[in-house]
Formats: C-alpha cells, sequence, structure tokens
C-alpha cells in the first residue's frame, strides 16, 4: 500500500530528515558537511525553497524547509 500524496503549497513547512544506514556517519568531516551545503543551496535555488532550520550531525540531518510559490 502507498503512502498519501504530500500536500503541497506556497508557503508549506515540512520536516526532513535522514541517518546513514545503521546509523552509521554520514558526514566524515567539515569538507563533507560544506558540500552537502553547497549542494543544498543550489537545489533551494533551483526549487525556490527557503530554509527554515537546519542541523547537520555526524550520522543524520534534519531541515525545515519552506515551499516557495512557484510549484
Amino acid at each position: 500500500m502507498t503512502r498519501p500524496l504530500r500536500i503541497q503549497y506556497p508557503g508549506a513547512l515540512y520536516h526532513v530528515t535522514c541517518r546513514g544506514n545503521e546509523r552509521k556517519e554520514i558526514f566524515k568531516d567539515d569538507a563533507d558537511r560544506q558540500y552537502f551545503l553547497d549542494t543544498l543551496a543550489e537545489s533551494m535555488a533551483i526549487y525556490s525553497i527557503r530554509l527554515y532550520s537546519f542541523v547537520l550531525m555526524t550520522n543524520h540531518f534534519h531541515l525545515q524547509p519552506i515551499r516557495g510559490s512557484n510549484l
């Protein structure tokens, strides 16, 4: 059974999280974290997303993106 479609509308706030397999590290050093943040910034510009908050841990991250006006 599939999950219901996510409701999307301009200004919607979401919670996104991702954890490494078996809780293993996904960021090994500051260079990994910077690469992730640079890639995230590029994606945010492409999809008109703003970031309300974020946290990067060694084995997972949390993002709170806000959907832009162009769906």
